[in-house]
C-alpha cells in the first residue's frame, strides 16, 4: 500500500491557496434534466472545511441547491480526512436533528471517536424529496467508502458503479527498525456506521445498489434518475385507470391508498417498479388478475407486453394457404409462457363462427 499523502501545514496557507488546492479535487456543474453533479476526488479535513465553509456554500452548494437530483461522484476519491465526513453527510441529511453516523476506533491512542452530523449547516440541506446517487469504482477508498456506505445505510442515496476497494480509514507509514524498509498499516477503523454493530465495509468494500462498470456509472445514474422523475406520473395514471376501469369497485379505495403511500425509494429499474406494484396491488385487492406490465415499442419488444395496435380487419374467408393461415392467426392471437409457468393468451377480436 502507498503511504498516505502528507497534508501541508494549513496554518501557513492563505485562503486563496486553500481555494486553489480545493479546485484540484472538486468539480461541479448542472447537467441536462436539472441534475446536479459534484465530483470529489479528496475529502478535506475539518480545518480546511471550516475555513472554506462560506466559499463552498456560496460558490458550489448554492448552485446545486436548485437542482432536482444530485450525483455525488466518488469514483476517483481514494482517501481523505475522517474529520471531513460530517460536512458531506450533513448537507445530505434531510432531518432536523443531529444523527450519529459512525464511531471510529484509533489504535495508537486506543480511543474511539463518535461522528455526528453538524447541528446546522451554512446555507440549506439538500431536500429530502430529491434523489441522490453516489458513483463508486474499484478505486474508491477510505473516507470516501465510509461516506458512500453511510449514505446507503441511511437510505439517502442510491450507490451506482463498482464494489469499492475495502481499504482503511487511515494509514500510517512505519520504519522497520533502522532499515530503509517501511510498513504501511491501517491505524483507524469504522466500528459500524449508523450503529450497525460489526457490519462494516472495511475489507469487503461497499457493494453498489446497481452494479455497472465505473466508466458507465454516470450514464446509468442519469437513466435511473430519468425513471425516478417519471414515477409520480406513473402512479397518477395507475390511480386514474383503477378509478375508471377496475370492476371490483369496493376495492378501489384501498388500492388508491396503497399507491399513494408506496415507498418507491428502492426502485431503480422498470423491473423493480413492476414487481413492487404487482406484489402490492395483488395483495391489497386479492385479485391475481390485476397485473401491471411494461409496454414497449414494437421495435424493442416481442412479447405479450407489446404496445397495443389496432386490431386487423377480419377476413370474410379463411385462406387456403398454410402460411397465410398462420399469419392470420398470429395477427389475432398472442401466446406465451410467462415467468412462474403462467400461460398468457391474448386476442383482441372474436371471429365469427
Amino acid at each position: 500500500l502507498d503511504a498516505p499523502r502528507q497534508a501541508p501545514a494549513l496554518r501557513n496557507l492563505t485562503l486563496e491557496e486553500l481555494i486553489a488546492g480545493l479546485h484540484n479535487g472538486l468539480r461541479h456543474e448542472v447537467l441536462e434534466g436539472n441534475v446536479g453533479y459534484l465530483r470529489v476526488d479528496d475529502i478535506p479535513g475539518q480545518e480546511v472545511m471550516s475555513k472554506l465553509r462560506s466559499f463552498l456554500a456560496a460558490n458550489v452548494w448554492r448552485k446545486l441547491m436548485g437542482t432536482s437530483a444530485l450525483v455525488l461522484d466518488l469514483r476517483h476519491c481514494t482517501g481523505g480526512h475522517i474529520s471531513g465526513i460530517p460536512y458531506v453527510i450533513s448537507y445530505l441529511h434531510p432531518g432536523n436533528t443531529v444523527l450519529h453516523v459512525d464511531t471510529i476506533y484509533d489504535r495508537p491512542s486506543n480511543t474511539t471517536t463518535e461522528i455526528w452530523t453538524l447541528p446546522e449547516v451554512l446555507g440549506e440541506n439538500y431536500g429530502a424529496d430529491k434523489d441522490v446517487v453516489v458513483l463508486t469504482s474499484g478505486r474508491t477508498g477510505g473516507v470516501a467508502e465510509d461516506i458512500a456506505y453511510i449514505l446507503k445505510q441511511m437510505r439517502r442515496a442510491i450507490v451506482v458503479g463498482e464494489r469499492t476497494v475495502g481499504g482503511a480509514l487511515d494509514l500510517q507509514k512505519l520504519r522497520i527498525g533502522q532499515s530503509d524498509f517501511f510498513l504501511t498499516v491501517p491505524v483507524s477503523r469504522s466500528l459500524g456506521p449508523l450503529g450497525k454493530g460489526s457490519q462494516t465495509w472495511e475489507g469487503s468494500g461497499v457493494l453498489p445498489c446497481v452494479g455497472t462498470p465505473a466508466e458507465q456509472a454516470l450514464e446509468k445514474a442519469l437513466a435511473i434518475l430519468t425513471l425516478r422523475r417519471a414515477l409520480p406520473g406513473v402512479i397518477q395514471r395507475l390511480q386514474e385507470a383503477l378509478r375508471e376501469y377496475y370492476t371490483l369497485v369496493d376495492r378501489v379505495p384501498a388500492l388508491l391508498h396503497h399507491l399513494a403511500n408506496m415507498d418507491l425509494s428502492s426502485v431503480v429499474s422498470e423491473e423493480d417498479l413492476v414487481t413492487k406494484l404487482n406484489t402490492g396491488l395483488q395483495a391489497v385487492s386479492e385479485d391475481p388478475r390485476l397485473l401491471v406490465q411494461v409496454v414497449r415499442s414494437k421495435e424493442t419488444s416481442s412479447g405479450p407486453e407489446d404496445e397495443a395496435e389496432e386490431p386487423p380487419e377480419m377476413v370474410s374467408e379463411v385462406p387456403e394457404d398454410e402460411a397465410a393461415r398462420r399469419a392470420l392467426v398470429d395477427s389475432v392471437f398472442q401466446v406465451s409462457v410467462l415467468p412462474g409457468n403462467v400461460g398468457y393468451l391474448r386476442f383482441d377480436r372474436f371471429a365469427d363462427a
